[in-house]
């Protein structure tokens, strides 16, 4: 997870998709079915970079063969908690991410700020 890490934390959102694998697996904190491949969880990762503020990591863990990315962020006034939870590849590319948030009222402001971006809002 240092390549991805490492692209957060710079703001470089391409160098953030060139840090997943190309059959990348991305488990939503909002949505059921997982998303898979560079292009689909890259375009969400765009999108969600213009919708969390005040983005910082403040905390790594790692454990049986994962990195988890401890986040604290804002969506508008509602501040969240949060965890990349992600696993990576001989390569060093992420093979593996699910994002984890909290508190729900902030899981739903980002749901549904995602949701008008996505349509284009």
């Amino acid at each position: 997870m240092v390549r991805f890490r490492r692209a957060v934390e710079s703001g470089d959102i391409d160098a953030l998709v060139a840090s997943l694998s190309p059959d990348v697996v991305f488990q939503s904190p909002v949505v059921f079915k997982p998303y898979t491949g560079r292009d689909a969880v890259g375009l969400l990762l765009r999108v969600v970079a213009t919708v969390l503020e005040d983005f910082r990591y403040v905390a790594e863990l790692h454990g049986d063969g994962q990195t988890a990315l401890v986040f604290h962020a804002r969506v508008g006034d509602k501040a969240l908690e949060g965890i990349d939870l992600g696993r990576v590849g001989p390569d060093g590319l992420v093979t593996h991410l699910t994002v984890f948030v909290r508190p729900l009222s902030a899981s739903i402001a980002l749901a549904e700020a995602m949701k008008a971006k996505l349509a284009g809002g």
